[in-house]
């Protein structure tokens, strides 16, 4: 008999030892064990009843003889309720048994990677534009990018950081117009050039707008950057360069980095092979001049086309796209590709998805997992994206400098003390981290109201309170001089209430960071965390951690010590760091 149920980790292993010691029942007799109250750690059967219905049994007799047949477990209590449903709860012992197998960051890894498969995976995200400043509309893509490669990182996978930025088309031409008519000398930008340069870009944006002619000396000089025109290659070259400087830069002050920076223009001379692919096998056809590809099967995009070659002549988003993904399958082995975009590009991705299956499919060629992780917008406490009072897009640079000096306030109020540069060190930590969680511990798919108040608060769902948690625990084994995890040998198994409940909160661990992986939400993770605190704190306020009594402190260090090592090994999936004092 096989129990099936959706945790994962110790809870599936000892649940499916359980099953296998059963007999006396037919195989597809196969009750789910769901949570059915997380609080109290009760896990419930719900298969007996439709087993009992389908052969005409007795179904609080059928169950009654499971649980003998189950026989005794230390690790499990199971008793019958209602007409034939199981409940099974794990017993103190298991809680213990389970504390100590797991005792550090290792552990968990190494269990994580034990339950699956490692695959080749390559997650595009963040991808600015070159020739203009990081804006927070950035923020969401280069942050949830992060920790979805964090994760697959954590499960053994090997991981590829792309970046994809633009650094090709239209805009150009019309920089470089501007560049050459204010005759800017570009090794000679001096400070903010990255700024300089998204001022000439709009200077170039007026020009156009006014005088046709303009437009089509913008279009003469992207002509000349296509052909490889030496000057205009030149200019382009330096722009690109500075803009890179200044994403670094972003990212640097994030603690996110890439594998690749590759381009729209690294696919320039691979998109001709797109189009007589999808010329070769007729998946794409002329209209109105120019190439593009229907999908009449799909209800949506039957009308709406995937344009993959502009009317004239010019690629596009669609086919560096499909060249991207040959890219990534013929030299990287992708075996997923996951996408960290704004869901304004819904549409774009599912007819990228669809073109590139069947593209793939006729040329008998594999093609990855592709998947769109799409987030929504930030909104200001107008509920409109947020802007400056000017409404210009907050430059993201601006918006952590902000975060770390509304931190520093913080930090001076709590410990004036300070010397100046632990109170930098601390202030950079929680502000950057309060950036993060408010961002990562929202629904990917929802839009939010950004905070400072409560982003920045010491109690809720933000960073600084989970800082705070681990800073607390921290303070406990200095009080005894004493490292994490020492002592552990001696401890016994939970007794109080309060001490089960943290325990049982600590064994989901495994189920989250599966749960987070599967659906590739951050903020699952961040949810369960924020209640592992909270429970710690429960358990700190209601059972004295420093006591005399040589097992009762045991145990309850080693609760201690197991908190710190979860909400830690957490928070770094996060990309958050950790203080040891606040």
């Amino acid at each position: 008999m096989q129990i099936s149920y959706d945790l994962t980790g110790e809870l599936d292993r000892t649940l499916r030892e359980t099953a296998s010691r059963t007999d006396g029942f037919n195989d597809d007799f196969s009750p789910e064990i769901r949570p059915a109250d997380l609080r109290f750690g009760d896990y419930q059967a719900n298969g007996v009843l439709p087993f009992a219905k389908k052969y005409g049994l007795n179904p609080r007799e059928m169950a009654e003889k499971l649980i003998e047949a189950l026989g005794e477990d230390e690790s499990m209590d199971v008793d019958l309720a209602g007409p034939g449903f199981l409940n099974f709860r794990f017993t103190p012992a298991f809680r213990l048994a389970w504390m100590q197998k797991y005792s550090s960051i290792h552990d968990f890894r190494e269990a994580f990677q034990a339950s699956r498969k490692p695959f080749r995976v390559v997650v595009d995200f963040s991808s600015p534009n070159t020739a203009k400043q990081m804006h927070v509309g950035h923020i969401r893509s280069t942050i949830i990018g992060d920790v979805i490669a964090r994760l697959f990182d954590f499960g053994g996978n090997e991981v590829t950081r792309d970046n994809h930025v633009g650094d090709w088309g239209t805009q150009f031409g019309i920089l470089i117009l501007a560049i050459k008519r204010s005759k800017s000398d570009l090794e000679d930008l001096g400070q903010d050039s990255i700024a300089k340069l998204e001022d000439l870009y709009r200077e170039g944006n007026q020009l156009i707008a006014e005088d046709e002619s303009f437009r089509m000396e913008a279009r003469s000089e992207l002509v000349k950057l296509q052909q490889g025109e030496k000057e205009n290659i030149g200019i382009w070259e330096k722009v690109n360069a500075i803009s890179l400087a200044s994403f670094l830069h972003v990212y640097e002050r994030l603690g996110i980095r890439f594998d690749d920076i590759l381009g729209e223009s690294f696919y320039r001379d691979k998109v001709d092979a797109v189009y007589e692919g999808l010329t070769k096998h007729a998946i794409c056809e002329e209209s109105e001049g120019a190439m593009v590809v229907f999908h009449r099967e799909h209800k949506r995009f039957a009308k709406q086309p995937f344009i993959v070659r502009k009317s004239d002549g010019a690629s596009n988003y669609a086919t560096t796209d499909l060249a991207t993904v040959c890219y990534r399958v013929e030299k990287l082995r992708a075996e997923e590709i996951v996408y960290v975009t704004d869901g304004r590009q819904q549409d774009h991705f599912s007819q990228l998805f669809l073109t590139a299956e069947k593209w793939f499919a006729a040329e008998g060629k594999f093609l990855p997992h592709l998947s769109h992780v799409w987030f929504g917008t930030i909104l200001g406490e107008d509920n409109k994206a947020i802007k400056t009072r000017e409404g210009q897009p907050v430059k993201l640079l601006d918006l952590l400098d902000e975060a770390i000096a509304r931190a520093k306030v913080i930090v001076r109020q709590k410990n004036p003390e300070l010397d100046e540069i632990e109170m930098e060190k601390r202030s950079r930590i929680i502000g950057l981290g309060a950036i993060r969680y408010a961002d990562l511990s929202q629904d990917r798919t929802l839009d939010y109201v950004f905070s400072w108040d409560k982003l920045l608060a010491l109690q809720g769902n933000t960073a600084p309170y989970l800082q705070y948690a681990v800073a607390r625990i921290r303070s406990i084994f200095r009080k005894l001089k004493m490292e994490p995890g020492s002592g552990e040998e001696a401890a016994s198994a939970p007794v109080t209430e309060s001490e089960n409940l943290l325990a049982r909160k600590l064994i989901y661990f495994p189920s989250v960071l599966e749960q987070t992986q599967r659906e590739l939400k951050p903020h699952h993770l961040c949810g369960y965390l924020y209640e592992l605190a909270t429970d710690f704190s429960s358990f700190y306020n209601s059972d004295k951690v420093l006591v005399d009594d040589p097992d009762v402190r045991a145990r309850r260090m080693l609760l201690c010590s197991r908190t710190l090592l979860i909400l830690e090994t957490g928070l770094e999936l996060l990309g958050i760091e950790t203080l040891a004092q606040m």
